[in-house]
């Protein structure tokens, strides 16, 4: 479905009176509040094809029905959340399950929804039906030479694919690892992956960067071959200018300093993107903001911190990307919850008073420093991300909105409530 701009402008009028009520208060504070809702409106979160479906865990899986069953239908999904937000303006394949037939006719029905194609990501933690190798000892690192041919030359098809679909940038997240001691030779490992990707970047275009993403555990238990941020690092220093290390906010152990992690990173130059979720345990893919809403924000500040003092644009420069698995929510609802997050994070993060701020680490007073943030923090910043909303043509609430449309009734009458989609 398609949502109607007459349908927002509508809801918006029910709407302003309140909202620019909680709004009045920024009024008084026009030199902070007015580069803020620029920068809101420039910034744009990718959403995952693969996000669009109902995610599940290892022991079950519960759809909710009206799920895409195609490339054209998560396009078309993706359009209406960025109709909704305006800030969803970017969507990620993962190939194969997103293969285009038509690579012209993709780009143009994305363009229709306002949509461009943010960086493609290859599957080699699955084996594929038409497959003559099997991925289950590794892919990139495993000791079968004709198995990493297989994992190489699918990720340079997933290159190809992206130049047809005018993407810029590569992901590879490894499955590779070993579940039991002694099953895995950690250097052949780590110097095998390293040639295979040696040859992926070097089929990179000119003006594509690679991510290297990591993890610290699942589906191998005892070791992952790409297993925290410093072995990526140490990968993408190795490959070169165009590669890059990647985060993933659940991809950690447990009190990981992960602004910390961010800030050296941005620091050196090898910071390529994010994908934000949530977790209590571990990767548990949760809503974005829902359960560490504080560290989003400390994430943050290091990141705007960085990206000024690098003069980095802060919405093109680094990729940002969602990826969560919404296991007992409606997948669009769930999407709409964390871009807000984000959003809501980021305005916090700018509203930071970042020379008095300074002023107390110089003066070694974290009482005063924490006492900045912490203020920050706990400024009430909706009301500037529901004006950058309104101002760039989205709904002033956009949950309220997909609610009293019944958008998810209005999915499963159009496609179903047995519908899965492709790629789950």
């Amino acid at each position: 479905m398609k949502l109607d701009p007459e349908s927002i402008a509508e809801y918006n009028q029910t709407q302003l009176e309140g909202h620019q009520r909680k709004l009045s208060y920024w009024t008084q504070e026009v030199a902070k509040a007015e580069p803020v809702i620029q920068k809101l409106i420039d910034f744009q979160i990718a959403i995952p094809s693969w996000a669009l479906g109902t995610g599940g865990t290892r022991f079950g899986r519960f759809p909710g029905g009206g799920e895409p069953r195609s490339l054209e239908e998560k396009i078309a999904d993706v359009g209406l959340l960025h109709a909704l937000n305006r800030a969803s303006g970017a969507i990620s394949l993962h190939i194969p399950w997103d293969i285009p037939t038509d690579p012209n006719a993709i780009r143009q029905l994305a363009a229709q929804h306002g949509l461009r194609f943010d960086a493609v990501n290859s599957n080699t933690f699955q084996d594929q039906l038409d497959a003559q190798q099997s991925y289950k000892f590794g892919s990139l690192q495993h000791t079968d030479p004709a198995v990493r041919r297989q994992a190489i030359e699918h990720n340079i098809e997933v290159i190809r694919h992206g130049v047809a679909l005018g993407s810029d940038a590569l992901t590879v997240w490894l499955s590779d690892g070993s579940c039991f001691p002694g099953q895995l030779n950690f250097r052949k490992a780590f110097d095998r992956t390293l040639s295979s990707l040696e040859e992926i970047y070097a089929a990179l275009p000119n003006d594509w960067k690679l991510f290297v993403e990591y993890k610290a555990f699942e589906p191998n238990f005892y070791s992952m071959t790409v297993g925290d941020w410093g072995s990526s690092f140490l990968y993408a220093n190795k490959l070169g200018p165009k590669a890059y290390t990647l985060v993933d906010l659940g991809h950690h152990l447990p009190n990981a300093n992960i602004e910390q992690i961010v800030a050296i990173l941005l620091h050196q130059g090898k910071l390529g993107g994010f994908h934000f979720n949530d977790s209590k345990y571990g990767d548990d893919d949760l809503t974005a903001g829902s359960i560490k809403p504080y560290q989003l924000f400390l994430i943050f500040t290091e990141l705007v911190d960085g990206l000024d003092a690098r003069g980095m644009n802060h919405a093109t420069d680094l990729g940002w990307m969602i990826d969560a698995s919404h296991n007992v929510k409606d997948p669009l609802e769930d999407l709409l919850q964390s871009v807000e997050a984000i959003q809501i994070a980021y305005a916090q993060a700018l509203i930071v008073d970042r020379e008095a701020l300074e002023d107390a680490r110089e003066a070694n007073d974290p009482v005063r420093a924490q006492e900045i943030l912490q203020d920050a923090f706990r400024t009430d910043v909706r009301p500037l991300v529901a004006e950058a909303r309104r101002r760039a043509g989205a709904s002033l609430n956009p949950l309220g909105l997909y609610r009293q449309l019944n958008v998810r009734q209005q999915l499963i009458g159009e496609r179903g409530a047995k519908t899965v989609t492709t790629g789950l």
